[in-house]
C-alpha cells in the first residue's frame, strides 16, 4: 500500500459517481440493501450499495423535464456545483435499476412503478438486460417508451466522498438514500454483483467488526449514519432536514501508522474533511 501523504505523481482526476442506500421497513426496524461485488477489479469482493459512475448521457437536457424532483439549477445548488448536478440524480436511478433491479420512477398516472405481474417483470427484465449489456441510449428509450418519470424527489442527498489520491481509479461520489418501492424486488445483477440481501445497518456493522463482511469507509460511515431510525419515513425526513451546505466532502488518506516503527508496513486511514457543500478547500 502506498502512503498517499507523499505521492510523487499528480493524482488521477476523480470521475463523478452516484450511490443510493435503498431502505425499507423490516420487522425489526429499517433494513438496507447490500450487494457483494464479483471478485474482479479494485472493488472485487466488497459489500456495497447500488451505484456507479455518472455517464455523459445522464446529463442530457431532456432528463429534467422527465423527472419529479429538482431541476438542474436546484440540483446544482444542493450539491454546491456550478453545473451538471442533475446528472447525479439520473445516474443514481439508472445504476440502481441496472445493479439492483429497482426502478425509482413513476408511471403516466404518477404512481410508483410496480412490477406486479409476470408480463411486466419480464418486460422490464429485458430493459435491464439491455442496460447491463451496455447498449447505448437504452435507459432514455425505456423511459420514453414506458412513459416514465424519474422519481428524483424520492432521493435524499446524504454524503460526499472522494477516492484517496493514491488510487489508479478515483471517484467523486455523491451518496443518496431512498425508500424502495413496495411492488418491486431488489436483486443483484449476477454480473458486477453476485450476492445481495436486505440487512439492518446495525447487523451489517456487527458482521463487519466480526470479519464477515468486507466493506470500505464510505459504506461503513454511511451505514453508521442510518442506525437507530425506527422507520424509513423518520430516516428520510431527518436526512431531508439536513442543510446540504453543511455536508462535508471527505477525502480518505492512507498514511504510515505513527504508532509503529518507521520501517513498519502498517498503515492507517485518515478521513479528512476537504470542503463543505461540494466546495473543496483541497483535493
Amino acid at each position: 500500500m502506498t502512503d498517499s501523504s507523499s505521492m510523487p505523481e499528480p493524482p488521477v482526476p476523480p470521475r463523478p459517481a452516484a450511490t443510493v442506500m435503498l431502505v425499507r421497513d423490516g420487522r425489526a426496524g429499517v433494513e438496507v440493501f447490500l450487494m457483494e461485488r464479483s471478485h474482479v477489479g479494485i472493488f472485487g469482493g466488497l459489500h456495497v450499495f447500488p451505484g456507479g459512475k455518472v455517464d455523459l448521457a445522464d446529463h442530457a437536457e431532456g432528463w429534467a423535464a422527465r423527472a419529479c424532483g429538482p431541476d438542474d439549477v436546484g440540483a446544482n445548488r444542493l450539491l454546491g456545483v456550478e453545473a451538471g448536478g442533475f446528472g447525479f440524480w439520473v445516474a443514481c436511478i439508472r445504476e440502481c435499476f441496472e445493479e439492483a433491479g429497482v426502478l425509482l420512477a413513476t408511471d403516466e398516472s404518477d404512481e410508483p412503478v410496480g412490477f406486479h405481474s409476470a408480463e411486466i417483470r419480464k418486460r422490464f427484465g429485458v430493459w435491464r438486460d439491455r442496460l447491463n449489456a451496455g447498449e447505448a441510449g437504452v435507459f432514455e428509450e425505456m423511459c420514453a417508451g414506458e412513459r416514465l418519470r424519474l422519481a428524483t424527489d424520492q432521493l435524499a442527498y446524504v454524503s460526499h466522498w472522494i477516492t484517496p489520491v493514491d488510487q489508479p481509479k478515483r471517484y467523486d461520489t455523491r451518496f443518496f438514500v431512498a425508500r424502495a418501492p413496495s411492488e418491486q424486488e431488489a436483486l443483484h445483477d449476477g454480473y458486477e454483483t453476485v450476492e445481495s440481501a436486505w440487512i439492518r445497518p446495525e447487523v451489517a456493522l456487527a458482521r463487519f467488526a466480526a470479519g464477515k463482511l468486507n466493506m470500505i469507509s464510505p459504506t461503513l460511515k454511511n451505514l453508521e449514519s442510518i442506525v437507530s431510525y425506527a422507520t424509513t419515513e423518520a430516516l428520510i425526513e431527518a436526512k431531508r432536514r439536513v442543510d446540504p451546505s453543511t455536508i462535508p466532502t471527505i477525502l480518505p488518506r492512507i498514511v504510515r501508522s505513527t504508532s509503529q516503527p518507521s520501517d513498519s508496513n502498517l498503515f492507517e486511514e485518515l478521513l479528512e474533511v476537504v470542503g463543505y457543500g461540494g466546495r473543496l478547500s483541497e483535493c
